[in-house]
């Protein structure tokens, strides 16, 4: 087992005990002994947890601290590596250097076993290319989805044809090639998708939709489930 796998089973078991336990105690239950449990103790609170005790008296993490270094098992790491260099790699502008940036604050306090893991992931992320060229900017989607605003949109179908409708975005999904904006729309008093390339024009608003995003997307979900489950 590596050390700051060790280190997150440690705070782990710590988050277990309302009270404090003795050092004994958390020795046999991580299986090292209890001078290495005294390092290991002493290392967390470097790194800022917020675990209170000494000695002969016994040790007790305080409810509320979150420890973002050590909450990361390798396999998860890989997983954000893959995730954030998938966005870079896809994403429009903003989003791609808020997870370039993303990573580079996960990697600045990552214990430096895992800043290794990270710096030399064997997960990589291949060449592709995003077939749409959305005409409206994804980061105003974004806020107006964020701000649960009404918004105008006018929306080309594939046949060319352009209509205007009234919608409450809720969601934006990011495939391969297309970026879809799921919204209630007004004008047919259903749940729909637009693709983003077909969006001609993007108008938020300043009324806030009726419901929240979150219940439209619950919803949302639930038909999505049912319709797979017919099938």
């Amino acid at each position: 087992m590596s050390r700051s796998q060790r280190l997150l089973d440690l705070l782990q078991l710590l988050r277990t005990h309302r009270r404090p336990v003795s050092g004994a105690e958390l020795a046999s239950q991580t299986g090292i002994s209890l001078r290495t449990l005294y390092r290991d103790i002493a290392t967390l609170q470097s790194q800022g947890a917020n675990i209170e005790g000494e000695a002969g008296v016994g040790y007790v993490l305080r409810p509320g601290y979150l420890l973002p270094p050590l909450m990361f098992s390798e396999a998860e790491i890989e997983a954000l590596v893959l995730g954030s260099r998938w966005v870079a790699g896809r994403a429009d502008g903003p989003m791609a250097v808020a997870a370039q940036a993303a990573l580079a604050k996960i990697a600045a306090v990552l214990p430096e076993e895992l800043g290794e893991e990270l710096e030399n992931s064997t997960l990589l992320i291949g060449p592709g290319k995003v077939l749409d060229m959305a005409h409206v900017d994804l980061g105003i989607l974004r806020s107006t989805i964020r701000g649960q605003l009404k918004a105008r949109i006018d929306y080309a179908d594939e046949s060319g044809q352009s209509t205007q409708r009234m919608v409450w975005p809720f969601a934006l999904a990011f495939f391969d090639q297309v970026r879809v904006l799921l919204a209630w729309c007004e004008l047919r008093q259903d749940f729909r998708s637009f693709r983003a390339d077909r969006i001609t024009a993007f108008e938020p608003g300043s009324t806030r939709y009726p419901r929240n995003r979150q219940s439209l997307l619950r919803e949302w979900r639930a038909r999505q489930q049912k319709t797979t489950d017919r099938n």
